[in-house]
């Protein structure tokens, strides 16, 4: 027999939480231990993980002064987009307000944590959750900024150190790159308890507030789609017209790897395409293979927008009020911990739920998304890989006469070569 996909499962897992839930509430109500054990094993992962991949993306390229103008110029353009992807997430869910009406439950815990934060001002929180005072106390109470906070400054100094074979911190990297290598795999394998986590999920909230549950995820999946869309056109178009970007040659090269990216949900398959094609349009070689592959890592602007729409879609679930101050650093804080996990599976859910730890909010309504993640990842990987083939051809336009050549897109040129 074939082998049944995660995402087929999670499907499976979906249709039956919902027929449990609405036939027989209480034992939907019973089999809520499944999403808090499914929850349990997501934070297991989170800062070993964070840790691990973004020493590596750090100090894993050694001296950062030899890129030059390439480096500065792909980090900058990362930045600034990524902070337009998730205002434009923040200012879409407050707008259409997609998790009214889903009555999640909250706990008593999360609900203290909510109104201490509510009585700190915006620099308080911002020194209480950045800065910590010890890396295992951060690991154990779920501050994942701290964590990032510690994984970035460690990584500076093994990069200060010397991470060439022979120097101190060469066999820190291997060891690091070892790391994120197995929390990888056990990413993945957690990732098989997922369909375990939204049967219990699913069926517990409906067993619990009814069928109207499932509105405000339907409501979610239009308002990411809708903010997708209008990112694209207004904000990556904008910044095609700014740079002059060349528009048919650009749409010709980024069309194959985007279609490979929204129907297979990875941007890993689309990345021999993207690099292939940006590379025939006429941008420089060493652009290329520096900004798509750090892109990976550092300009998910689908992601990034996804993460703020979820992380409010949540607190609004739960009917709980985030102030304009809270929000602003919850974006700050989805702006650092969405760094570094490009090749984990699901890598979404994984950063969502270290931030809603981090900020009080019910890990309930995280465990309900996976059941409509297939969909919303489809949109968002494909914008990712439109976001960081135009990082590509931005920086390459910087070049001198980057796009002299009348270069056709690999594809389209294989084509031809094929009618030959």
């Amino acid at each position: 027999m074939r082998r049944v996909s995660l995402t087929t499962w999670i499907f499976i897992a979906l249709i039956a939480g919902v027929a449990i839930g609405a036939l027989w509430p209480h034992l939907g109500v019973a089999l809520d231990p499944l999403e808090v054990i499914f929850l349990r094993l997501i934070k297991m992962i989170v800062g070993p993980l964070i840790f691990a991949t973004l020493v590596v993306g750090i100090a894993g390229h050694g001296d950062l002064k030899g890129l030059g103008q390439i480096a500065w110029k792909s980090i900058l353009f990362f930045e600034v987009v990524t902070t337009f992807a998730l205002v434009l997430g923040l200012v879409a869910v407050n707008w259409v307000q997609p998790g009214r009406g889903a009555s999640l439950p909250v706990s008593p815990a999360e609900t203290a944590s909510l109104n201490v934060a509510a009585h700190q001002t915006l620099l308080q929180s911002l020194i209480l959750h950045t800065f910590p005072q010890s890396f295992a106390q951060a690991l154990a109470n779920g501050e994942i900024l701290q964590v990032v906070v510690f994984s970035v400054l460690f990584a500076i100094a093994m990069v200060v150190a010397g991470t060439a074979p022979g120097k101190p911190a060469h066999a820190v990297l291997v060891f690091c790159e070892g790391l994120a290598q197995i929390m990888f795999k056990l990413t993945a394998i957690v990732m098989w308890t997922a369909p375990f986590g939204v049967l219990g999920a699913v069926a517990a909230s409906i067993g619990h507030s009814g069928l109207g549950v499932l509105v405000p995820l339907l409501k979610l999946v239009v308002t990411l789609y809708v903010a997708l869309a209008v990112f694209v056109v207004v904000i990556l178009g904008g910044t095609i017209l700014l740079f002059k970007i060349p528009l048919r040659r650009f749409w010709a090269a980024v069309k194959e790897p985007t279609l490979i990216a929204f129907s297979t949900s990875s941007s890993e398959a689309a990345l021999p395409s993207a690099l292939e094609n940006m590379e025939a349009m006429g941008v420089p070689r060493r652009v290329v293979g520096f900004v798509i592959p750090t892109g990976y890592s550092f300009n998910l602007t689908g992601s990034t927008l996804y993460l703020s729409l979820a992380a409010i879609f949540i607190a609004q679930a739960a009917n709980m009020h985030l102030s304009l101050g809270q929000q602003i650093f919850m974006l700050l804080t989805l702006m650092l911990t969405s760094k570094g996990v490009a090749g984990v599976s699901r890598a979404a859910i994984v950063v969502l739920a270290a931030t809603a730890a981090t900020f009080g909010l019910p890990l309930s309504g995280v465990a309900l998304l996976p059941g409509v993640d297939q969909f919303l990842d489809m949109g968002r990987t494909a914008v990712n890989v439109v976001g960081n083939c135009l990082a590509a051809a931005v920086v390459g336009s910087s070049m001198r006469d980057p796009y002299a050549q009348s270069a056709t897109p690999a594809s389209a040129q294989r084509n031809a070569d094929g009618r030959q």
